[in-house]
């Protein structure tokens, strides 16, 4: 018998990730926090889960065969979890990204052998050139292709009811108060929260949303405000339109946040709790200090806050002291 322990190779550590104390950072807030670390993923996001959640099913349904291409619009980490996949079971991948994307994460993707098309990000959703539309356009031109659209994928939110819910209440022992977690696509926040309101209703779950997206106005009034709308540089966070993966039903409250004090905090986070975390995860502590300025955490609370992936995608970003400089005027 082989007594050789060894995965078949990196997809079988997709999941189980850690829950991480964040007591260093807590400062003056009542009640216990930790970080849901999804950079533990072989991908080094939560988007490892979503992907190939889909991919799986696509293959069960023979919709993906040998040789198949697999299309989608992305921010870059659910690109790399696909470009990672497609190099492991023999796909093609194409992906459309926004010029938003860093550097680091656009190198990533091409060094996984995916085709990257860099798109405009400051575009209308229905603009021929926006990555949505880009991403459209080549699955109808290329044979044997399958289009993720993660943004309007029931089986990106039922990847994390699946798995990450399930984890986050299990490593709690069931006594979770409250979820922070980003919205970008809405598959991640949407899961996780159907799943801890099935077990516990009380769960109160805190979306983050970008200053410069829309999702908290139509959140707080049902109306999508195309006036809400303006360019800024955090990414996979906010959206300029609703995605159908997001389900409001399941989140208690938005909190709205900005490009500076994410970078800033997700600095912060890296320095003092050595979690080298990437521009959403300081969105949403950023989100959880804001939330806790307007309604108070108690003694037994027990949060938890999603830090969605990993600080090497954003080295030409926050990580790098002459773009804070030059982008938002921060001296690192």
């Amino acid at each position: 018998m082989d007594k050789i322990q060894y995965f078949e190779n990196i997809l079988d550590l997709v999941g189980s990730t850690p829950l991480v104390s964040l007591e260093k950072i807590v400062s003056a807030m009542q009640g216990r926090f930790f970080a849901k670390v999804e950079a533990f993923n072989p991908g080094h996001s939560a988007k490892d889960r979503t992907a190939l959640h889909i991919i799986k099913d696509a293959e069960a349904k023979g919709l993906l065969t040998p040789g198949g291409v697999i299309v989608e619009t992305t921010s870059g980490n659910t690109g790399y979890s696909l470009a990672m996949i497609a190099a492991i079971r023999g796909y093609r991948c194409i992906l459309a990204v926004t010029d938003k994307s860093s550097q680091d994460k656009i190198d990533m993707l091409r060094a996984l052998g995916a085709e990257v098309h860099v798109c405009p990000a400051s575009v209308a959703a229905d603009d021929p050139r926006s990555y949505y539309e880009v991403a459209k356009r080549i699955h109808r031109e290329t044979p044997n292709s399958i289009y993720i659209n993660q943004y309007f994928n029931p089986l990106n939110t039922q990847a994390h009811y699946l798995s990450t819910g399930r984890e986050i209440w299990e490593q709690t022992a069931g006594q979770i108060t409250h979820l922070v977690a980003c919205s970008g696509t809405g598959g991640t926040i949407s899961g996780i929260a159907r799943y801890l309101k099935e077990q516990n209703p009380q769960v109160k779950v805190i979306g983050v949303d970008a200053d410069g997206s829309l999702i908290k106005k139509y959140f707080d009034t049902g109306e999508v405000d195309k006036s809400e709308l303006h360019p800024y540089y955090i990414e996979g966070l906010g959206k300029n339109l609703i995605p159908g993966a997001l389900d409001t039903s399941v989140i208690d409250e938005f909190v709205k946040v900005n490009d500076r004090e994410s970078a800033l905090a997700a600095r912060q986070i890296s320095r003092e709790t050595g979690i080298f975390c990437g521009y959403t995860s300081g969105a949403a502590w950023v989100a959880t200090q804001k939330y806790n300025q307007k309604t108070p955490f108690a003694p037994n609370s027990i949060v938890v806050v999603v830090f969605p992936d990993h600080g090497s995608r954003y080295m030409n970003k926050i990580y790098s002291d002459q773009w804070l400089k030059e982008k938002l005027n921060i001296n690192g």
